[in-house]
């Protein structure tokens, strides 16, 4: 019993990352119906910013900010100058999503230019040998560090999406684009908003990832696929779906590492992927999406 309870919380909390890479999927497939390959990428480069930072004497909080700052820039630039233009001149769904991963092989080519394709490690002021007895269970303080950052970002988004002006905005305008528009709201400042909060909650992801991996320019490449399963498995149109997906991925992947094999780990997101959509095709909390035309 005491080795459960060890395992799943080493699952929440990694569970608790994937629910901020699945957040950012699901928000902006929501407002956009965009799948962003690159949401990764932006991670990974708004990391080794952080890691720049921090490897020259600056303080942890303005690094964190400041690879916070590169991130949502990044994503807002990228819907502004990229995604406009591309809906203006009549590019379909498809296209969109080609662009974001045209997105992501710009950011890895810069990230290996900048910074090279070693490995480094990530200078952090949380330890991930320090532990702590909660019980019979045993604990890192980055552990509990990676679990807490899981937990502050997803109800901020939940404060910011249901408890602001902003966040009906964001809902109205996920919900029907044109009755957003007649309404008089700015839906391309929204939608920018959306991409620019979805980019952050990856960039955190990926500093808090980064201390338990070695940081190089493809480190995201697996936990973005575990965000992407975990939002489909909760359902690609619910954020609280994508949250439940990713804390069962995470609590199954660390009990299969545990009770079965190791090697099943990695595989095992994907299967429990294929037989949720065989039986709940829209995912667990997801709804099925119907559009007027």
């Amino acid at each position: 019993m005491d080795k459960l309870l060890q395992y799943s919380l080493t699952g929440l909390s990694a569970g608790s990352l994937y629910a901020l890479v699945a957040l950012g999927i699901v928000l902006i497939y929501r407002s956009t119906r965009v799948l962003n390959f690159a949401h990764g990428d932006v991670a990974t480069l708004s990391t080794f910013v952080a890691f720049s930072l921090l490897s020259n004497s600056y303080s942890f909080p303005i690094a964190f900010l400041g690879s916070l700052v590169v991130g949502a820039a990044v994503g807002i630039v990228f819907y502004f100058t990229v995604l406009v233009r591309a809906q203006r001149e009549g590019a379909n769904l498809l296209g969109m999503v080609i662009l974001t991963l045209g997105l992501a092989l710009i950011i890895q080519g810069v990230v290996v230019y900048v910074w090279g394709a070693e490995p480094v490690s990530l200078p952090f002021p949380i330890s991930d040998t320090k532990t702590y007895r909660l019980g019979a269970v045993v604990v890192s303080q980055l552990a509990l560090a990676t679990l807490a950052a899981g937990v502050v970002g997803s109800v901020l988004l939940y404060l910011l999406v249901q408890k602001t002006r902003l966040g009906l905005a964001m809902r109205a305008t996920s919900e029907n684009l044109m009755a957003a528009q007649t309404l008089g709201i700015p839906t391309r400042l929204v939608l920018s908003v959306s991409w620019g909060v979805a980019s952050a909650l990856g960039v955190v992801a990926g500093i808090f990832l980064a201390p338990a991996l070695l940081l190089d320019p493809f480190f995201m490449l697996d936990p973005f696929l575990k965000g992407f399963a975990a939002a489909v498995l909760g359902g690609l149109n619910s954020l609280p779906g994508a949250v439940v997906g990713a804390l069962i991925l995470g609590v199954a992947e660390s009990l299969t590492g545990a009770y079965f094999t190791i090697q099943f780990k990695n595989t095992l997101a994907f299967v429990i992927i294929i037989v949720v959509l065989l039986v709940r095709p829209e995912g667990l909390l997801g709804k099925e999406f119907k559009e007027r035309v």
